[in-house]
């Protein structure tokens, strides 16, 4: 009788495609504008090259990971967490070099959403005579990309907003005041949500209460510095604050006063970059704002702010994620809830989406999707 063979784990797609996925994260904040793409090459079992890209070396990351394999790419087979691009720009078409370098089988985690390629590098791998296996991975490679799908698409950044409460919804003891409520568990994981972050975003209320410096602290490397962004109508952020101290070409102003002011020039000279926009009943028009930063090719936006603003980003429409560190604790009736929005709101409300729950120290941690990237179809579709 013959035995069924069994695949090993290590003999399975999904187990490289988590591979390349590990190596695609090793790109978070080094890739900007690109998307984060991790590529493993595996022959007989074994890895035979691999690569992760980054912006400043140029190369995708099938490139990197063919270089590595070298002769040995020829009838391999390429596992990648994006499509290979099919077009010219930065460098040359990634599908030619995937042909000519003989991989029989190219396994790809999701479609890249840009129009230049959006299934033609699929497309033209397969008629290269390419195998091609789409979908494995694409759940958590669209989430890695979540905000490079969104501004390819739309132009405009990835919303995510990030706050910490007690299990009573409240942000702060007291209006103007800082209020510690999360452990340093969640603290450090806030860090490394904004290494991961183009633009950390707040209102002056809370430069005002808690003269924050909003960088990154998470001592991993970037390309290019955290745009840390406020919301000042009235131009009241003081000189001697931790930002404007701090500022290194990577604080930039929203205002409804003039650049020309006395208060702007003084900014300015400070290393500020102080920029009008329309205000509305005296507030900065927030889609405005997010425009804006799309413009500035800003991919993703992270929110720290406090009750006004979230609730005003919230009854806007314009959060696309929210994240919520939930510290086991009760505060009372007399703190500051996480948002304040008037009760017709939660009429129209949208629900929050594909809901994720863990724990974070002594903390947990809730996040769902107002505005969620394309669901993975997971559609394994082959040549």
């Amino acid at each position: 009788m013959m035995k069924k063979k069994i695949a090993l784990a290590h003999e399975t797609d999904e187990f490289w495609m988590a591979r390349a996925l590990d190596l695609a994260r090793r790109g978070v904040g080094l890739a900007h504008p690109n998307p984060i793409v991790g590529a493993v090459i595996v022959k007989s079992g074994r890895v035979v090259g691999e690569g992760f890209h980054v912006y400043e070396r140029r190369d995708h990351a099938e490139i990197v990971a063919l270089r590595q394999a070298g002769k040995r790419a020829k009838g391999a087979t390429l596992y990648v967490t994006l499509e290979p691009c099919c077009h010219t720009g930065r460098t040359g078409p990634c599908t030619r070099a995937v042909v000519a370098a003989g991989i029989s089988r190219v396994v790809g985690a999701m479609r890249d959403p840009h129009s230049v390629v959006a299934g033609q590098g699929f497309q033209h791998l397969r008629r290269a005579g390419v195998a091609v296996t789409i979908g494995v991975g694409e759940s958590e490679a669209q989430t890695l990309n979540e905000s490079f799908s969104r501004w390819i698409i739309s132009k405009r950044p990835f919303v995510t907003l990030k706050t910490a409460l007690t299990l009573d919804g409240q942000i702060s003891l007291r209006a103007s005041s800082a209020t510690w409520i999360t452990s340093p568990a969640s603290r450090k994981e806030v860090q490394r949500m904004r290494h991961a972050a183009d633009a950390l975003l707040t209102g002056i209320g809370t430069v005002l209460a808690d003269d924050p410096r909003l960088n990154d602290r998470s001592g991993l490397p970037r390309r290019r510095r955290l745009l840390r962004v406020v919301l000042d109508s009235r131009l009241r952020l003081p000189l001697r604050s931790e930002l404007v101290r701090s500022a290194e070409n990577d604080l930039l102003v929203f205002t409804g006063e003039s650049p020309a002011s006395k208060k702007a020039r003084a900014l300015i000279r400070a290393g500020v970059e102080v920029v009008r926009l329309r205000t509305r009943r005296g507030r900065i028009d927030l889609r405005d704002v997010i425009r804006e930063l799309g413009r500035r090719e800003i991919l993703s936006v992270m929110v720290e702010a406090g009750a006004e603003l979230n609730g005003a980003m919230l009854e806007a429409g314009l959060v696309d994620k929210m994240v919520l560190f939930y510290a086991p604790k009760v505060m009372g009736g007399s703190g500051v809830p996480m948002a304040r929005i008037p009760s017709r709101f939660f009429a129209k409300s949208p629900l929050l989406t594909n809901l994720k729950l863990h724990a974070c120290g002594p903390d947990f941690v809730l996040q769902g999707y107002f505005h969620p990237p394309a669901p993975g179809r997971d559609s394994r579709a082959k040549n």
